[in-house]
């Protein structure tokens, strides 16, 4: 099977339908503590902006995303960005788009000045963990049983790396 080449691009405006759907059909509790998305509910917001987010297409399609933005608004964290967010679409895991829309995060990140990159990653999330691992994201604290979900504690690993 001939796999599609991934292309990486910031998100624009009329990604919206595409990444609320894809919110939609990637929502589990082994990434998300908030409550599913609700069909029709919109993707973009006062928080959560079109230039936040790198979507990853293949064959024109939609098929990821990350969103990256500054942990806080201090100057004194300007350097710092966060990871708040990586979905890719079933039809095409294992292919390596996220590591791919991690890899063009972290580069993006350096072209904006920042020299380090944080996330947060549910302690049972076994397959992103590894993932972040990978590419260079090393634990730096566990937030022992912060989330209840699905009738379980699950530990808040905080995770990150430098970009120089």
């Amino acid at each position: 099977m001939i796999v599609p080449e991934i292309r990486i691009r910031e998100a624009v405006p009329s990604d919206e339908p595409a990444l609320a759907e894809l919110d939609r059909t990637t929502w589990s509790t082994l990434h998300a503590v908030l409550p599913a998305p609700e069909p029709g509910e919109p993707f973009y917001d006062e928080r959560h902006l079109p230039e936040h987010y790198l979507v990853a297409e293949t064959g024109g399609a939609v098929v990821g995303y990350v969103r990256v933005v500054p942990p806080t608004p201090l100057a004194c964290n300007a350097h710092v960005r966060q990871i708040q967010g990586l979905a890719v679409a079933a039809s095409v895991r294992g292919r390596g788009v996220a590591r791919a829309l991690l890899r063009a995060a972290m580069e993006r990140a350096g072209r904006e000045g920042a020299t380090r990159m944080t996330l947060r990653v549910l302690g049972h999330n076994a397959p992103a963990r590894a993932l972040y691992a990978a590419e260079g994201f090393a634990v730096e604290g566990v937030l022992p049983g912060e989330f209840l979900l699905d009738g379980s504690y699950v530990d808040d690993v905080l995770m990150g790396r430098s970009l120089l």
